[in-house]
């Protein structure tokens, strides 16, 4: 059995899926097991990364487990799965961390959670995916009321990741052998600027889409609604000061998962419901 956390998310429904497809037998953990659609045959049970306690019964004869990163108490998170005999954790983090500042928080809830894997006594495989394909989601709001997207930082390239490649690799790690005590980078094919991505969504879905760059000032104001403003300062310092650089392309997905990453224009392709 293997036990995927965070399976409704964009990256943990694909993960579910992408094991389901191999024939693995898959528990999913989900606030609301009432409410998650998942494929068929997989089992769920209901649970809270924030209350590792709640974790217990769902780790119940599970082998491996696909764990998001960035929880507040990894530490007893990691002393559960282990008390319970799993034989190998893949924990999600981000590339950021390579090279990355302590200080910076974002970067420092990753490497925390990165050293709460290390300090158990489980294997362990880290996956330190760039951002995602999926991130263009957060423009849906703009979409529904007209054709322009407002963002920020237009000169920054990001070589955007689908999920379904980081589930393919996590699919790879958490059912083969010989990717203990390894931390994978992966990345999607190309880094496409912010007007390049609008661009090829509006391609995607037949609409006349134009970004408009967004100003730091305005940019602050609207991530401060519902971001906490560490996190806030520390994407800016990521992006506006230069602290990180999510534009190199990896052939991680290639050499673990056998295929090429996929382009944004296959993820907008495939998802354009989501924006009608």
């Amino acid at each position: 059995m293997i036990l995927v956390t965070g399976a409704t998310g964009n990256v943990g429904r694909e993960v579910v899926a992408a094991l389901a497809a191999r024939g693995e037998d898959v528990r999913a953990v989900v606030r609301d097991p009432t409410r998650a659609a998942l494929p068929a045959g997989v089992e769920r049970v209901g649970g809270d990364l924030e209350l590792p306690e709640s974790l217990t019964p769902a780790l119940d004869g599970v082998r491996a487990v696909f764990l998001l990163g960035g929880w507040s108490d990894m530490p007893e998170l990691l002393r559960r799965i282990e008390r319970t005999g799993v034989e190998r954790v893949v924990l999600l983090t981000s590339r950021c961390v390579v090279g990355g500042r302590a200080d910076n928080p974002v970067t420092r809830m990753w490497m925390d959670s990165e050293a709460a894997v290390r300090g158990s006594g489980v294997p362990w495989t880290v996956l330190r995916p760039s951002g995602y394909q999926s991130n263009a989601l957060r423009w849906l709001p703009q979409l529904r009321t007209g054709d322009v997207v407002r963002a920020p930082w237009p000169e920054v390239a990001i070589a955007a990741i689908d999920p379904a490649d980081i589930a393919a690799v996590a699919a790879t790690v958490l059912t083969e052998l010989g990717h203990d005590g390894v931390a994978y980078p992966l990345s999607g094919p190309e880094p496409l600027l912010p007007g390049e991505q609008v661009a090829t969504l509006g391609a995607a879905l037949s609409r006349p889409l134009r970004y408009e760059p967004l100003a730091d000032e305005e940019a602050r104001a609207a991530m401060a609604a519902d971001t906490p403003a560490p996190y806030v300062d520390a994407f800016f310092r990521f992006f506006s000061d230069g602290e990180f650089d999510d534009a190199g392309v990896v052939d991680t997905v290639e050499r673990l998962a056998g295929r090429q990453p996929r382009r944004f224009a296959h993820w907008a392709r495939a998802h354009a419901d989501a924006f009608r």
